[in-house]
């Protein structure tokens, strides 16, 4: 068993994870879960690492339209190519905001952008691509590189789950090609276990093999109802635990809910300006259910004794 939580603060919320983590790995336990369905269920953007001013995997994305807009003036018109050009982050994160909030006007233009960037891409060097820059493209904000924004307490929290028998899986809105570039280097999750978004695929012969490339369609959108549908797509069983951020995230939580074994849900709260970011935009709901239903809500304020790796080891 790892170091127990020491990046965590000792407040009730750690010692809701531990009792629960203890008693459901505990044989002698009446709350005792087989190792098989110990499934832990994580979002990535805004809950294993930041989200603002908006996702990382859209600052990729906006950079590659600025070039399309700097190589073609008409676009600079239109959106999201006028937010790429003007480096409008909050036009770009607002979209997402807005669409958790219940109004998808701005993600149906930021999504045929996105559309437009996958035709003919390889798989394989979306995934180069996504680790290449996180390692080397640093938050506009925060100065520090994307691979740095990791929430410390939550890779560890990842990483005392494992050490306790539980099957890990990230449960994103995000690109599974992008999150898959590394996720295995990052948070210790195998490529399987990567759920995210996905656009449709083609198969191109070649004496080299083939490739197999993204075309420029919507497959699945692995976001709010997608989550626990994708889930039992891949892992075959309702979490026992799962950890959001937002209201993308509700349905998830609420498949864990009706498990039928113990359970907890852990909703992370952004409420450290300081530090990192102070916002409900977006997890307004899932703040009220959370408060409701007993969900575990994380205080990156007051349960974190430390956000990013870089502030202590």
């Amino acid at each position: 068993m790892t170091e127990k939580l020491r990046f965590w603060n000792d407040t009730p919320t750690k010692a809701a994870i531990m009792d629960f983590v203890a008693a459901v790995s505990d044989e002698s336990s009446p709350k005792y879960v087989p190792p098989a369905h110990r499934v832990a269920t994580f979002d990535n953007d805004g809950t294993l690492w930041c989200e603002k001013p908006m996702y990382i995997q859209l600052d990729l994305v906006l950079r590659k339209l600025a070039a399309q807009a700097e190589s073609d003036p008409s676009l600079r018109s239109q959106q999201p190519w006028k937010a790429a050009w003007e480096k409008e982050f909050d036009w770009l994160g607002g979209a997402i905001t807005k669409h958790y909030q219940g109004d998808d006007s701005d993600l149906h233009a930021l999504l045929g952008g996105v559309l437009s960037l996958s035709e003919g891409q390889a798989v394989e060097q979306i995934e180069a691509e996504a680790k290449d820059f996180i390692e080397n493209e640093r938050h506009p904000m925060l100065g520090l590189t994307y691979r740095d924004c990791v929430y410390q307490p939550m890779l560890e929290l990842l990483q005392y789950l494992e050490a306790n028998g539980f099957i890990n899986y990230i449960v994103s809105g995000g690109g599974r090609d992008f999150m898959r570039g590394f996720a295995h280097d990052l948070y210790g999750i195998p490529r399987e276990r990567v759920i995210g978004s996905t656009v449709a695929y083609r198969f191109v012969e070649s004496d080299g093999g083939g490739a197999i490339e993204q075309r420029a369609e919507l497959d699945v959108v692995d976001d709010g109802p997608g989550k626990p549908i994708q889930i039992w797509n891949v892992a075959g069983r309702r979490p026992i635990l799962a950890a959001g951020n937002s209201n993308g995230d509700i349905e998830m939580l609420q498949f864990a809910e009706a498990s039928g074994k113990p359970f907890v849900n852990l909703l992370v709260h952004h409420d450290d300006a300081e530090r990192e970011y102070e916002y409900d935009a977006g997890a307004e709901k899932a703040l009220q259910l959370a408060s409701q239903r007993g969900w575990t809500i994380i205080s990156m304020k007051n349960d974190f004794k430390t956000v990013f790796p870089f502030e202590g080891t």
